[in-house]
């Protein structure tokens, strides 16, 4: 049986066992998840030769997915540390990742990313390209053609590819204050204006397209132009380009390969709906992959903070994944330690996104949390939690540090011969938070003064079902 792509499926009426995946994790039928994948709203990234994949879908009707990055480069080559960045990505709720090496060892590296990687795995292939030439100018596209076939063959799901930026293009990025900050945007701008050619990735559209639909390899249309500061912020380039992205993504769907697009950068916040709103009309209503956007420039250290606010209003917006953003964003390759905090704060993003939206079961988890709040039930707070080791921790400092401080208080009671200081109890038994303490917990004072009348949830209930009722 020759191997057809989700999209070729969807259009003929066929839900395959990736739709049927997706639709139980969605909790939506399995035709409404092939509809939308014919009618180009989910992409469902599943190349044939990632054989330990676990299918996700990807569109704004659906939960938000995040995608962390990972990659070495030049100057920090080690596979080890890139292995330690995708396993604590993955365990802390990645739904996809990117390896963009830049470095030695690229194929090595993504091999083993390959065979350890249940998620979706993305790629530019732009970046193994680059890396193995002097310099950019010895690019041709036939290498590119022969990295992204390579590539194909070994099993990514979805490659981000810069074919949006075009010569035309480059007069209004001139004026910009930062100019071109995507990697993959600039290199393909130098490329152009040394040899004073089109973009070979546009150029050559056509044979990207062949190569990805024999793989069923999802393009991610690069938004070479995304601004890097709020200055350049949805200037005329940021539109031009994805105005042919549009006209890619048609191309796209002709050929039956499955594509979504990516989008800004640094946008204020009170230009995020705009951006969200423009794409849908430029591309169909294309899957928007969005990189935070940061909505502040002047937060290095604090980054993952800035675009996870701008994350969650774009996702709430239609935005259908949004691209994590480490601490060292700006300032560095990021660390074990980068790549959890940034995943979390993309998830807490995303999270909140879907309750705005009313996706189906988005709310459960924090509705379950405040039942366990509501009955100082601890260690079923910290199973909830996004982060549960951090919860877990962080409480029981606190409580040691209570106990501490009870301790002392006990000793000065007993040595002026006063009634002992009330016991701190254990993490399973204490029924107060050390920020309030026993007198002053609000929750502790209600339930006594209400008569623990508060109302019990339906851990089978939908949110909907819930406010429903109330």
């Amino acid at each position: 049986m020759i191997n057809k792509t989700q999209l070729h499926l969807a259009r003929a009426g066929i839900v395959s066992d990736a739709m049927r995946a997706v639709a139980e994790q969605e909790r939506r039928t399995p035709d409404y998840i092939m509809r939308e994948v014919a009618a180009g709203r989910i992409v469902i990234p599943a190349n044939f030769s990632h054989t330990s994949l676990r299918p996700i879908g990807i569109g704004r009707v659906l939960k938000t997915k995040i995608n962390a990055n990972i990659g070495n480069s030049s100057m920090h080559s080690e596979a080890d540390s890139e292995l330690r960045k995708l396993q604590t990505a993955l365990e802390y709720g990645a739904d996809t990742v990117m390896d963009l090496s830049t470095g030695k060892g690229i194929r090595h590296i993504r091999q083993l990313i390959m065979e350890r990687s249940p998620a979706p795995i993305g790629t530019v292939p732009l970046y193994q390209a680059a890396a193995e030439l002097e310099d950019i100018r010895q690019l041709t596209p036939q290498t590119l053609l022969s990295v992204i076939a390579e590539q194909a063959a070994q099993g990514v799901d979805y490659m981000t590819i810069h074919a949006g930026l075009l010569r035309e293009h480059l007069d209004a990025a001139a004026g910009r204050l930062l100019g071109i900050v995507s990697r993959g945007g600039a290199l393909t701008a130098s490329w152009m204006k040394q040899h004073q050619m089109e973009n070979p990735a546009y150029s050559h559209f056509d044979k990207i397209l062949d190569i990805c639909r024999q793989h069923d390899v999802t393009l991610s249309l690069g938004d070479g132009l995304r601004p890097g500061c709020l200055a350049d912020a949805s200037d005329a380039a940021q539109f031009a380009e994805l105005s042919v992205l549009g006209e890619l993504a048609r191309r796209c769907r002709e050929a039956e390969v499955q594509v979504m697009i990516e989008g800004p950068g640094h946008i204020p916040l009170d230009e995020i709906k705009m951006n969200m709103e423009r794409e849908r009309e430029l591309c169909d209503d294309a899957p928007f992959y969005i990189l935070g956007p940061v909505v502040a420039d002047c937060a290095p250290g604090y980054d993952h903070i800035t675009a996870a606010i701008g994350g969650a209003v774009g996702a709430a917006h239609g935005a259908a994944m949004i691209c994590y953003v480490t601490p060292r964003e700006h300032l560095g390759l990021p660390n074990d330690q980068d790549v959890r905090e940034g995943v979390i704060a993309c998830k807490i993003a995303a999270h909140a996104a879907d309750i705005a939206k009313k996706v189906p079961g988005s709310r459960e988890r924090d509705d379950q949390i405040s039942q366990a709040r509501a009955d100082f039930d601890w260690q079923r707070q910290f199973s909830l939690a996004l982060d549960p080791e951090r919860a877990r921790q962080m409480h029981r400092e606190a409580l040691e540090q209570s106990r501490n401080q009870g301790r002392e208080e006990k000793q000065n009671k007993e040595n002026e011969n006063s009634p002992p200081a009330r016991d701190n109890g254990t993490e399973e038994s204490q029924d107060y938070c050390t920020m309030c303490g026993p007198n002053f917990c609000s929750m502790r004072v209600s339930r006594e003064t209400l008569g623990n009348k508060s109302t019990k949830l339906d851990p089978a209930q939908t949110p909907e079902e819930s406010e429903r009722q109330q």
